[in-house]
């Protein structure tokens, strides 16, 4: 009976912890609270309204690159991390968790919508699909373009004796021209320089207002279904 009850409560502790896992993971807070809201065109957002937007991203200066792919995005995050063997346990360690942003356009029928990511102190949420990996190991040598990359970072492929070390690399961005969705709240702000290939005086922004950032995400869930668009 007393094993049973332990059997019981051990499974019911698993359960609880795989749901709080499950309900705190960022990509189900973005989607939980995307889903809340309704689509909205950017031409009749109104003012202070929290407000969830579907179209491409497009850069509004030069680009950024993502790091190992090489693409022109506006916002990546790359993680790099290294397998640590203690006795016999081993586990990965982060050696590099990189994120960067910049002012981005959501472009929608020919309107935009000017986002601005603050990174200190952070105003936004994101998930991004991890979309590139790489990896190396003991009979595995990294790629050329994975080489170059870690001697970027200061990253030494090889440890005793010469055997490759055991690494992997992921990598997730906004690629200019990617279908996102985006939400925060909505102010209309006069341009004081004209932007380029935007011929209005005129455009809406997305901010943050007390606990609201906003959202960022390319998962495929949060889209408009295609029939829709």
């Amino acid at each position: 009976m007393e094993k049973s009850i332990i059997i019981i409560i051990i499974v019911s502790v698993v359960a609880i912890i795989i749901f709080l896992i499950y309900y705190f993971n960022p990509k189900t807070i973005i989607l939980r609270r995307l889903k809340k809201l309704r689509f909205s065109k950017i031409g009749s957002l109104q003012n202070h309204h929290y407000s969830k937007v579907e179209g491409s991203a497009l850069n509004v200066n030069q680009p950024l690159i993502a790091p190992l792919s090489q693409r022109e995005c506006v916002f990546y995050q790359i993680v790099i991390e290294k397998k640590v063997n203690n006795g016999k346990n081993s586990h990965w360690k982060t050696i590099v968790d990189e994120e960067k942003i910049q002012d981005f356009f959501v472009e929608q029928t020919g309107e935009r919508l000017l986002i601005f990511p603050k990174q200190n102190p952070k105003n936004y949420y994101a998930y991004l699909v991890s979309d590139k990996k790489a990896n190396s190991g003991t009979f595995n040598d990294p790629t050329p373009d994975f080489q170059s990359l870690l001697d970027n970072y200061g990253i030494e492929s090889t440890g005793l004796f010469g055997f490759n070390k055991q690494l992997r690399y992921r990598e997730s961005i906004i690629e200019v021209g990617e279908r996102i969705t985006v939400a925060g709240y909505v102010k209309w702000i006069e341009l004081e320089q004209p932007v380029s290939d935007y011929n209005y005086s005129r455009v809406a922004t997305l901010v943050a207002k007390d606990k609201n950032k906003i959202l960022i995400t390319d998962a495929t869930e949060a889209l408009k279904p295609k029939h829709d668009r």
